[in-house]
C-alpha cells in the first residue's frame, strides 16, 4: 500500500518550476531537447478509426512507452488527466527513485495541417529535476505520417545528499538521453504490433486503484534488496 500512500501525498507538493523560466535554447544549466520519431502512416486526412494515431494516443495516455528498466509509472486512471499526479520510480542500480511529477496541460486540436493529441507534465517539490516535459502524437493531414513528439526543458533540481548530487550530476544526463531514445522505439513497436493485430497493453489497477505502467513490467532480480529514495531534490 505504500505506493498508493506515496501517490496521495504528492497532492501537497507544489510544482518546482515556473514555465516562465522555459529557454529558448540549452545554456545557463537547462537542458533544451526536442525529438521526433515516425510511429505509422494512414491515409491523408483525419485520424483513422483504430489506425496508427489512435493507437499511438492509447500508448502515450496509458504511459505504456517507457522502458520499465529504467522508469515505472504509478498513476489513478480514474484521475481526470488534467492534473493527475504520478509518481514515477526512476531505477539506477540497487537505487528506486520515487518522484513526482503533475499533467499541467493536455492538448487536443488541429494545428497547420497537423493533428495534435498529447499532454505535458511539470516536476514537483523533491524531484532531481526542475523542467517540464511533453509527448504528443501528431498526424500531418497531408502525407497521412504519424510521429511521437517529445519536447522538454530541465535542469537539476537541488540536491542535498552528496553521493546522490554526484552520481546524478555523472550519469543523470545520459539516461535521461537514453530514456528519449527508448521510448519513441517503444511507441513505434507498440503501434507496429497492434498493426498486426497484438492488442496494445492497457491499464490493469490494483486493489488500489493504482496503476503500475508499463503494464507486465517484470519485477526486477535486484528488487527486493533496492533502496528505495523518496523525493531526494529540494
Amino acid at each position: 500500500m505504500h505506493r498508493a500512500d506515496d501517490l496521495s501525498g504528492l497532492a501537497g507538493r507544489p510544482v518546482n518550476v515556473d514555465p516562465a523560466e522555459a529557454p529558448d535554447r540549452p545554456g545557463a544549466g537547462w537542458y533544451v531537447d526536442h525529438g521526433r520519431a515516425l510511429v505509422g502512416t494512414e491515409p491523408p486526412g483525419d485520424p483513422v478509426p483504430d489506425g496508427d494515431w489512435e493507437r499511438a494516443c492509447a500508448v502515450v495516455r496509458d504511459y505504456q512507452f517507457t522502458d520499465h528498466r529504467r522508469v515505472r509509472g504509478f498513476f489513478r486512471p480514474a484521475d481526470p488527466l488534467l492534473g493527475r499526479d504520478m509518481l514515477l520510480e526512476g531505477r539506477f542500480g540497487p537505487l528506486r527513485f520515487h518522484l513526482g511529477v503533475r499533467v499541467t496541460e493536455v492538448v487536443d486540436e488541429v494545428r497547420d495541417g497537423v493533428r495534435v493529441w498529447g499532454w505535458t507534465y511539470d516536476t514537483l517539490r523533491g524531484h532531481l529535476e526542475r523542467g517540464r516535459l511533453t509527448y504528443e502524437v501528431v498526424k500531418d493531414l497531408r502525407t497521412g505520417e504519424v510521429e511521437f513528439v517529445i519536447r522538454a526543458f530541465s535542469r537539476p533540481a537541488r540536491i542535498p545528499n552528496p553521493l546522490y548530487r554526484l552520481g546524478f550530476a555523472l550519469f543523470g544526463r545520459g539516461v535521461q538521453l537514453e530514456f528519449y531514445h527508448r521510448v519513441g522505439q517503444r511507441v513505434r513497436d507498440l503501434v507496429g504490433a497492434a498493426r498486426a493485430g497484438h492488442p496494445l497493453p492497457r491499464p490493469a489497477p490494483g486493489p488500489d486503484g493504482v496503476v503500475v505502467a508499463p503494464q507486465g513490467a517484470p519485477r526486477h532480480r535486484t528488487d527486493a534488496v533496492a533502496l528505495l529514495v523518496r523525493h531526494p531534490g529540494v
